[in-house]
């Protein structure tokens, strides 16, 4: 691969409209990028994302030798974006029920709702823990305000997912959980010591990675205890020494939106984008604006020009990419049929009922 493809397999992408335009082939075809992301307003039919899909994937068979991740926010709860699927409940809802198989049933429905449209990236399950109500962007997507219902609600679900062939992402690491602010908006600060997140937010991400998780999802959230200076997303302390070090991840760490106000609002695009490189990140997720993606790589091959990131970085990061897509068995060969929901969505109203 060349430089410029190795770069772009570390990206997963946000596109415009709800049909495949000029612009998403060009970035697919000049950009090379690893992954598109999907939000609702690019899925406004079952058939359409199938539509979408296949398109993308036949750019991406004449561009590129890896095949896509393609990818989607499908939590259940108000975080649902796939047309078509009958509504499955909040993380909270699911919490409540604490029962294993149940957990496991809604990350399977999860997955076969992402697997019937051609997607193959779930970014879910949420491994936060509720423990602040004021939170304005976790709240009832969690599966509890204790460790241990988070713990063993999220494991099932995960599994869930896994078992669709779909890859669950888990999120967000150190844990999103105990913030007052939305981190879409602007950065929120948690004043807690490494020993206090040890034993409290990060039990859930800990069993995950035990567990042989495969993707872990980076919060826009300042530690000061940890790393004075830089958010999670951007610290080698968070990423490398405690995620890779202590924790012992050896899967993909992707970014959280670095669109998102959190980072928008203290960095520039690429210095973020070089920042977390730096800082060990595999993927970058950037889920709005062509041009944003550009910006991007070419600031991250500036970087490898000047020495400031070394070529092997970029190999390992691509390494654990192509060998996750691998695992998956990820094909832009096989053309996504119209989906058929009718059987999903009955089984889970039948399950629904039941609990």
């Amino acid at each position: 691969m060349t430089l410029e493809e190795k770069l772009g397999q570390m990206i997963i992408a946000g596109v415009e409209g709800s049909s495949a335009t000029e612009q998403t082939r060009k970035m697919i075809a000049d950009e090379h990028v690893g992954g598109i992301i999907f939000y609702k307003n690019n899925l406004t039919s079952p058939e359409g994302v199938a539509a979408y899909v296949n398109r993308i994937k036949e750019w991406n068979r004449g561009s590129n030798s890896a095949p896509l991740f393609i990818s989607v926010d499908e939590e259940g709860g108000r975080v649902s974006r796939l047309p078509g699927v009958s509504d499955l409940p909040t993380g909270r809802a699911v919490g409540k029920v604490n029962q294993p198989n149940y957990a496991a049933k809604i990350g399977s429905f999860l997955g076969e709702a992402c697997s019937a449209m051609g997607i193959n990236v779930d970014f879910a399950p949420v491994l936060d823990i509720n423990s602040n109500p004021d939170n304005p962007v976790i709240g009832d997507r969690s599966y509890g305000a204790t460790a241990k219902l988070v713990t063993d609600t999220g494991m099932e679900v995960m599994k869930g997912i896994q078992s669709t062939g779909v890859i669950p992402v888990v999120k967000h690491f150190p844990g999103h959980g105990d913030t007052s602010v939305d981190s879409h908006l602007e950065l929120p600060v948690v004043n807690k010591s490494l020993t206090q997140l040890q034993s409290f937010e990060w039990l859930p991400f800990k069993e995950a990675v035990d567990e042989g998780v495969d993707a872990v999802m980076i919060a826009h959230i300042l530690f000061p205890k940890l790393d004075p200076k830089y958010p999670a997303s951007l610290s080698k302390t968070v990423i490398t020494d405690e995620l890779r070090g202590t924790l012992g991840f050896k899967g993909v760490v992707i970014t959280d939106d670095l669109t998102m106000g959190a980072i928008a609002e203290h960095f520039g695009m690429g210095e973020a984008a070089v920042r977390t490189v730096m800082a060990g990140s595999d993927i970058l997720l950037v889920a709005h604006e062509y041009d944003n993606v550009a910006s991007v790589i070419q600031a991250l091959k500036k970087s490898v020009g000047k020495g400031d990131i070394t070529e092997e970085r970029i190999n390992e990061s691509v390494t654990r990419i192509l060998a996750l897509k691998n695992k998956y068995a990820l094909t832009d060969d096989v053309k996504i049929q119209t989906p058929k929901l009718t059987q999903l969505n009955a089984a889970i109203k039948q399950t629904l009922a039941s609990h």
